[in-house]
């Protein structure tokens, strides 16, 4: 599989005659929809991707052989309506990692540096401060937004970093989901990047915040809580280049 970006819309066609070749470049671009997106249907790629559902299937049927997706039942909040859930598709860890971030190595073996020479509390420090940085970005957004609207301001800053969030009422709170993470095989080894950066959205919202799920440590969705915040106006993940980088 591919790993190079492809437009999720008007992908040029690939030259006559490779037809194999144009077969992995769409099923490049369904493995990477569902990266940006998260969790996926075949009815919902097939609309996102304008192509038939005919044509999702057999791809996605392609990648479950080769391992690199999976399905699962579609998880439902609140009331669940009659009939079965919906089947839905998400990466898994040998296909998150068809598409390893190039820095990934080099920022594991300075972390493992740092945790040698003084511990994981100096590991701690460093996702702190890591987290500090970014959210004083963020907060600018943030603290602009109105009272009901800073999860979903959070979500659009995060997104522009790459991390693909939405928000969704969820019961009596909020849930902040970031479908994709860029340091997520870092965080497998060093969960304190995971753990600071909880801290920082309950800085930045202003109230406790609880991380439910996180792609580093095998879900599909890195997936925050927020109690008692409603949510105004959901934000949906947008695709790779659809996000105006706004927070930086």
């Amino acid at each position: 599989m591919k790993t190079s970006a492809t437009p999720e819309k008007g992908t040029a066609a690939a030259p006559a005659g490779t037809g194999s070749a144009r077969d992995e470049s769409t099923r490049d671009r369904v493995a990477r929809s569902i990266l940006t997106n998260g969790p996926s249907s075949a009815a919902v790629l097939a609309e996102r991707l304008e192509l038939t559902p005919a044509a999702v299937r057999r791809h996605l049927d392609h990648l479950l052989e080769e391992g690199l997706v999976e399905a699962r039942e579609e998880r439902v909040y609140g009331p669940r309506g009659r009939g079965r859930p919906a089947k839905v598709f998400v990466l898994t860890d040998t296909g998150r990692h068809a598409f390893h971030q190039a820095y990934d190595a080099l920022a594991a073996t300075a972390l493992q540096f740092i945790a040698e020479a003084g511990g994981d509390e100096a590991v701690a420090e460093f996702a702190r401060r890591r987290a500090a940085e970014v959210g004083q970005r963020y907060g600018v957004l943030v603290d602009a937004a109105p009272d009901g609207s800073k999860v979903e301001a959070l979500a659009q800053a995060l997104t522009a970093d790459g991390y693909a969030a939405s928000t969704q009422q969820a019961g009596q709170g909020a849930q902040l989901c970031q479908h994709h993470c860029p340091v997520a095989h870092v965080a497998e080894q060093f969960p304190q990047l995971c753990e600071a950066e909880t801290e920082e959205f309950s800085r930045l919202l202003g109230r406790h915040v609880q991380r439910l799920a996180t792609i580093a440590h095998g879900d599909g969705v890195c997936t925050t809580h927020i109690p008692g915040q409603v949510v105004t106006e959901p934000v949906s993940p947008v695709s790779d280049g659809e996000s105006a980088r706004t927070a930086r």
